[in-house]
C-alpha cells in the first residue's frame, strides 16, 4: 500500500466513523430583479412555517468526442442519448429539493456537426438528460462558453428553455443578463451566480459585453448584494477557477474565497455558498469565514484526460457531489444555515460509458479495486483541508 492510498484510507476510516446574477453590462451591478416573485420565508405570527431544503452540485459536463459517440451508441442510430450516462447518480440528484449541474461546453445545432476539445461543440441533447437526470439548472459560465460564438451560447440556452432548465453565467439578452436567476426551495428564494475566470481568449461578442460572466470580486459582491436586497434568502455562486490538474486550491482561488466569504451588508453574509469547477480533478471542500467552499468537484462527465505532461490521468474522470442541508434561520434577518454537508465521490467509468456513485457502486461490488482507489483518491482531496473536523461527511 502507498503512502497516498495509506492517507487515503485513513481520511476514509474517520470519516466514516465520523457520519453516524446575474450580471448586467460591464462594471455594473445586476439590477434588483429576481427571475420569480417572492421574497424571503414570512415569519409572522399564523404565517406558514419556513421550510429548509436539500442542495445538490456537480462537477463539469464536458463531452468529448469519445463521450458524444457513447452517446450515439446509447441512442442506437437515433441521434445522441446521455440519459443512460447520468443513471448511476439520478436518485441522488433528483432527490434533492435543488440540483444545480455546470455545463461547460456549448451546443450545436440539432444534427451537427458536433467536436471535442479544444472547441466543443456538443449535440443538444445533453440538456435532455440534465433535466431526466433532475437538475433544476446549471452554471453556464466557462472558458468555453465562446467556442462558438454568440450562436452557440444562444443554441445552449434556446435548448435549456426548451427542455426547462434554468441558468446562471450567460445571456442572450442584456435584459436577461440583469436579471437574476432564482428558484424556489423549500421555503426559500435561492439565488444562482455564476462566473468564469475567462472565455479561452475568445472576445465577447460584439454589442454584447453582458454575454459571459467574468469573474471579478466587486463585480461578484455587487451582483450578491443586488440579490439579497430583491429578496433572494440564500445566495449561491459558482465559479469557475483553479488550476488545472492541481488538487491543492491556487492563492487565487484562497484570496477570492476569503474575500468573498468575509463581504457582508448589516452582519449578514452576502455569500451563502461557493461551488466551484474547472481543475477537471476534485479539489478541497472549506469551511472559510463560516461559509462552504467547494473548490473544485471536478468532471462529473469527460472522456479520456490526459494531463499537462501529456500522460493520461484517471483522476480527469473523478469528481464530487455536494450535498448541503439548508436550515431556515433562528431569526428574521439571520441567515440560512447549513445543518448537513455531505459528499458523494463519484467517477466517469469510460468502460461502460457511465457516472458512478461510488459508495453505492461498492455496496454492490465490494473489493472493486478501480472504484475503490477512486473513492479513495476523491476522500483524501476533498477531505484535505480539514472539512471532516466541521462536520462534512460522505454519503450515497
Amino acid at each position: 500500500m502507498t503512502k497516498r492510498t495509506r492517507q487515503a484510507a485513513a481520511l476514509l476510516s474517520a470519516l466514516l466513523l465520523s457520519a453516524a446574477a446575474g450580471c448586467s453590462a460591464a462594471g455594473e451591478p445586476a439590477t434588483a430583479r429576481l427571475g420569480e416573485s417572492g421574497g424571503p420565508a414570512s415569519s409572522a405570527a399564523g404565517a406558514p412555517a419556513a421550510k429548509g431544503f436539500t442542495l445538490v452540485a456537480s462537477g463539469d459536463v464536458l463531452p468529448h468526442t469519445s463521450v458524444i459517440q457513447r452517446a450515439a451508441n446509447d441512442a442506437d442510430g437515433d441521434g445522441h442519448d446521455f440519459r443512460p450516462m447520468f443513471s448511476g447518480v439520478k436518485s441522488v440528484v433528483s432527490g434533492a429539493d435543488l440540483a444545480l449541474c455546470h455545463m461547460e461546453t456549448i451546443y450545436g445545432e440539432e444534427g451537427g456537426p458536433f467536436s471535442g476539445y479544444p472547441a466543443f461543440v456538443s449535440p443538444p441533447s445533453v440538456a435532455d438528460a440534465l433535466k431526466d437526470t433532475g437538475y433544476d439548472g446549471c452554471s453556464t459560465a466557462s472558458n468555453h462558453t465562446l467556442d462558438d460564438g454568440a450562436d452557440g451560447l444562444r443554441r445552449t440556452l434556446d435548448r435549456f428553455d426548451k427542455v426547462g432548465l434554468k441558468h446562471a453565467g450567460s445571456a442572450r439578452t442584456a435584459a436577461e443578463a440583469a436579471t437574476v436567476t432564482t428558484y424556489t426551495a423549500g421555503s426559500a428564494k435561492v439565488a444562482h451566480l455564476a462566473y468564469t475566470y475567462d472565455t479561452n481568449g475568445y472576445p465577447m461578442p460584439q454589442g454584447q459585453p453582458w454575454a459571459v460572466n467574468l469573474m471579478e470580486q466587486d463585480k461578484i459582491v455587487a451582483d450578491a448584494r443586488a440579490a439579497r436586497k430583491a429578496g433572494a434568502d440564500v445566495v449561491l455562486v459558482s465559479l469557475h477557477w483553479g488550476t488545472e490538474w492541481q488538487t491543492d486550491p491556487d492563492e487565487n482561488q484562497l484570496t477570492l474565497g476569503r474575500a468573498l466569504t468575509a463581504s457582508q451588508t448589516g452582519g449578514r453574509p452576502d455569500i451563502d455558498m461557493i461551488l466551484g469547477t474547472h481543475a477537471h480533478i476534485p479539489q478541497a471542500y472549506e469551511k472559510v469565514n463560516g461559509t462552504w467552499i467547494v473548490y473544485g468537484m471536478g468532471d462529473q462527465v469527460a472522456g479520456e484526460m490526459f494531463n499537462h505532461s501529456g500522460a493520461r490521468d484517471m483522476r480527469g474522470n473523478y469528481g464530487s457531489i455536494g450535498r448541503f442541508t439548508f436550515a431556515p434561520p433562528a431569526a428574521p434577518g439571520q441567515r440560512w444555515q447549513v445543518a448537513k454537508a455531505e459528499f458523494v465521490p463519484q467517477m466517469m467509468d469510460l468502460s461502460v460509458g457511465r457516472v458512478v456513485n461510488l459508495p453505492a457502486a461498492l455496496d454492490e461490488n465490494p473489493g472493486h479495486g478501480d472504484y475503490e482507489t477512486a473513492r479513495d483518491a476523491v476522500t483524501e482531496a476533498v477531505l484535505s483541508r480539514g472539512a471532516a473536523k466541521d462536520g462534512l461527511t460522505m454519503a450515497k
